[in-house]
């Protein structure tokens, strides 16, 4: 490891779970109440039908290596599943498909495959604030710059690319997208992917769409950055990689699969890099992910669970629904001590908003003020967590 390498990884800080365990440290929950643990996105849903059935008539497969890709059948699964979510007219297994070992690699692993940090151009790697912090830490250690776009309530919670310039658009090497949002469960619309993908063509630059909760929402089902690039007509998905996962959609998390799809010649990049650094998912697992990706019924069971739970939720707390994902982002006054006095006084685990985001340039996080809760264990425990939290308040 060079010094350019150690220096970058000291810029990252602590993981925001490693952050909320030393807040907690010396605190007791409440032990006269159940815990409600909602810091952690984690769905806890039965495991679908097929999984075991299926992962027992492949067990020869640890005698084999799998492909870094993802095999033949795997990828074909998964392209199906991508022209029948997203309207697509067609999407190639071979050349615009890739298996990944959960989103979080491949989002990281991204930005090393498409920034060159030795060129003095575009360095920018835009992202949401607050965000998945693995964006931050990829465009870090890929030794971009990061570009934080705040996400407030004055946007709607939407990344600001109308207050941009075109000095920062012609300096920018990639964008970051979560739709729906981590946290704030803001949904990207036809127009924004729109008005974002002609940015990209006039400046020359990548989109990457994070879309792990495409298959969670409240109301209208998500449009995706592949099929807004192809109603512009770039059905060849330039300049375009999503990446989605079966850890929410099928609520898998221990799986540990995902997909990557998009522009045939950034995947040819990112296969060449995950050659020598992913992780091969092992075959018996690769069975299972496919017949995830072929299965629809379990994700409209998991979705019924996820509405009544916002419904739940909201109905005893207030306020408005967000329009994606499972998670509630909640305005409070200072986030750390509202989390330290959840824990104590209501025995419920939150994340504060400051650790899913970063400072800008004038000391301002657009996470402060807020806590993330997880609405992961059905419509029962979301109702009781709403009545605990809202009791802070009184």
């Amino acid at each position: 490891m060079n010094k350019h390498e150690q220096y970058r990884l000291k810029q990252l800080g602590e993981y925001p779970f490693a952050r909320l365990r030393k807040l907690l440290e010396g605190l007791t929950a409440n032990p006269d109440l159940a815990l409600i643990d909602a810091g952690a996105g984690e769905p806890r849903l039965p495991l679908p039908s097929f999984v075991q059935p299926t992962l027992d008539a492949h067990l020869s497969g640890f005698s084999k290596y799998p492909s870094t890709t993802g095999n033949d059948f795997l990828r074909e699964s998964i392209a199906s599943w991508l022209m029948r979510r997203f309207n697509l007219k067609h999407i190639d297994a071979q050349s615009q498909v890739l298996s990944a070992n959960g989103t979080r690699e491949a989002l990281f692993a991204a930005a090393h495959a498409l920034i060159n940090p030795n060129a003095d151009e575009k360095p920018w790697v835009m992202m949401p604030n607050p965000m998945y912090q693995i964006y931050l830490g990829a465009a870090i250690t890929a030794g971009g710059k990061p570009y934080l776009q705040p996400c407030t309530a004055a946007t709607g919670f939407a990344p600001d690319i109308d207050g941009i310039g075109d000095d920062i658009w012609s300096d920018t090497a990639l964008v970051y997208v979560c739709s729906p949002s981590n946290p704030t469960g803001w949904v990207a619309d036809e127009a924004y992917y729109t008005k974002l993908l002609n940015l990209a063509e006039k400046f020359d630059f990548y989109v990457l769409a994070d879309e792990c909760y495409s298959e969670i929402y409240y109301a209208e089902k998500p449009i995706g950055l592949l099929e807004v690039a192809q109603n512009m007509g770039n059905s060849e998905y330039k300049r375009c990689l999503v990446m989605n996962s079966l850890s929410k959609r099928s609520a898998l998390p221990g799986l540990r699969s995902g997909l990557i799809a998009g522009d045939a010649a950034l995947i040819r990049q990112f296969s060449k890099l995950r050659s020598y650094t992913g992780p091969a998912t092992p075959l018996p697992l690769q069975h299972v992910a496919a017949a995830a990706w072929n299965d629809e019924d379990h994700v409209q069971e998991h979705l019924k669970v996820y509405r009544d739970s916002l419904d739940a939720f909201f109905a005893v707390y207030g306020g408005d629904i967000p329009a994606g994902s499972f998670f509630v982002w909640l305005p409070v006054d200072d986030d750390e001590s509202f989390v330290k006095r959840a824990y104590a006084e209501q025995g419920v685990k939150l994340l504060p908003g400051r650790y899913l985001g970063a400072e800008d340039d004038w000391g301002v996080n657009a996470g402060s003020g807020f806590v993330r809760a997880a609405l992961v264990d059905g419509a029962a425990k979301a109702g009781e967590l709403a009545s605990r939290l809202k009791d802070m308040a009184c």
